[in-house]
């Protein structure tokens, strides 16, 4: 067994997709078998699987938990009143719309009233359907109180949560993690969680996928090191409660709406588990980025943190890209990203800081939404500042900043609220109308051969 990381109260396992065990109690782990006929300390056995059982072994996806109840000890689920109606899961004409048009959030106000991550929960966009396990959702939340006496169950897809504001620590059936911005959490399909605030008021993004898992994307020609490292994936260890708890309610959801079961017992009983389906965290300021060193701007892909892959060879249904601190030094080059048109849609957001190629407007918090071949780029101030600092420039560094970016080739669909939003900017389009034309055919054409040398 991996000696645990310790961070404050929190202890961690570490590396990407390994099989990892861990036990609260010694002795908790069967030592031969996954289900014996009595289990150590009389606990249960029950296994909770995220790929079906035929998925190859390369990708197959399992955890065995050993626990003081079964999960199953529960009343009937129930659809929850009141509901959250801002949520969805599968996105069509008559829940949705599509909108080609460039889209910027401005960041989204904490709610006045008490608020869990649950109830702050909202859909901005997706594609596909849960029910067909294709497709994803990109929410945003907002939350200014703990959970309480409830836990939440994923049954859709796994999500990917970037906390902006207030830090969130989630106890999941595998243990707690501490989550703070700048860090993300991937809480798999199915399992129970609770979100506190030790901070008090939160936001943050979240992306959901239906019918697959995060992975690490190939690095090709890069090599073997580079980008994310597996090492720098964390992992809870076993941490439980072993308490009489009535009226405590599960909230399940489920083809996007939510239901609720009540239990006598905490759903975090696990004394032990083992196995590599499993929540996780990262810190992106590990992040090792590789960038362009002589001359043209790189690809955003190649700072992809985790993908979700399609059947398709290098077509992603779900990209995770971060665009963090970082130099830049290409020569006779426009630096920031070029102007472009995508097969790709891409949905952004702001942790902290500013992003190079919006001076104004981006704010941490908001977001914008940039759909399949809508054209977009810098915006004019990026721009002009760009271009008057010439050709002469030196090496600079990006600093203090961590924008990301959801990248898909599935074209969303964007709800009601988020086009409904008050929070919507209506004066993004302006960012560009005060690009002007430098076209001037007397001009000497410069001699860039050599790159100019």
């Amino acid at each position: 067994m991996e000696e645990p990381k310790a961070s404050g109260d929190f202890q961690y396992l570490s590396g990407f997709g390994n099989h990892l065990s861990s036990e609260a109690l010694v002795g908790a782990l069967p030592a031969d078998q996954n289900s014996p006929l009595i289990c150590p300390y009389g606990l249960y056995a029950e296994q909770i699987s995220g790929t079906s059982f035929t998925t190859p072994r390369s990708h197959n996806l399992f955890s065995w938990f050993y626990r003081i109840k079964p999960s199953v000890t529960h009343e009937p689920f129930k659809a929850r009143v009141p509901s959250n109606e801002r949520l969805l899961s599968e996105f069509s004409q008559s829940n949705s719309t599509t909108n080609p048009t460039q889209l910027r959030w401005k960041p989204v106000e904490i709610p006045d009233s008490p608020t869990d991550f649950i109830d702050g929960l909202f859909t901005v966009c997706g594609s596909g359907s849960s029910f067909m396990r294709h497709g994803y959702a990109i929410h945003m939340y907002t939350a200014n109180k703990s959970m309480d006496k409830c836990a939440f169950c994923n049954a859709d897809g796994d999500f990917l949560i970037v906390p902006q504001q207030g830090r969130l620590v989630i106890t999941t059936e595998c243990g707690r993690l501490k989550v703070s911005p700048g860090e993300i959490a991937i809480l798999p399909q199915g399992f129970r969680f609770t979100v506190n605030l030790p901070d008090g008021p939160s936001r943050g993004y979240v992306g959901e996928i239906f019918g697959t898992h995060f992975r690490l994307p190939d690095l090709g020609p890069i090599g073997a090191n580079g980008l994310a490292s597996p090492r720098d994936f964390l992992v809870p260890t076993a941490w439980y409660e072993d308490k009489f708890n009535p009226g405590y309610t599960i909230v399940q959801k489920f083809g996007g709406e939510l239901f609720v079961a009540v239990q006598d017992f905490s759903p975090f009983n696990v004394v032990a588990w083992h196995g590599n389906y499993v929540p996780y965290k990262y810190d992106l300021n590990k992040f090792c980025p590789y960038n362009t060193v002589l001359f043209d701007h790189s690809d955003p892909s190649i700072n992809t943190v985790l993908t979700a892959p399609t059947d398709k060879p290098g077509v992603a249904l779900l990209d995770f890209v971060i665009f963090p601190p970082r130099w830049l030094v290409a020569e006779h080059t426009f630096r920031p990203p070029y102007y472009h048109r995508n097969c790709m849609s891409e949905f952004m957001g702001l942790v902290y800081g500013g992003y190079e190629a919006k001076v104004d407007g981006f704010l941490p918090g908001g977001a914008s939404l940039h759909n399949c071949m809508t054209p977009h780029g810098p915006d004019t101030k990026s721009y002009e500042a760009t271009i008057a600092r010439g050709n002469d420039v030196g090496p600079s560094k990006i600093t203090e900043t961590m924008a990301f970016m959801f990248e898909s080739c599935l074209i969303p669909r964007i709800t009601p609220w988020a086009l409904q939003s008050p929070f919507l900017d209506h004066d993004y389009y302006q960012c560009w109308i005060g690009l002007r034309s430098h076209f001037n055919p007397k001009s000497e054409v410069p001699n860039l051969q050599n790159n100019g040398e």
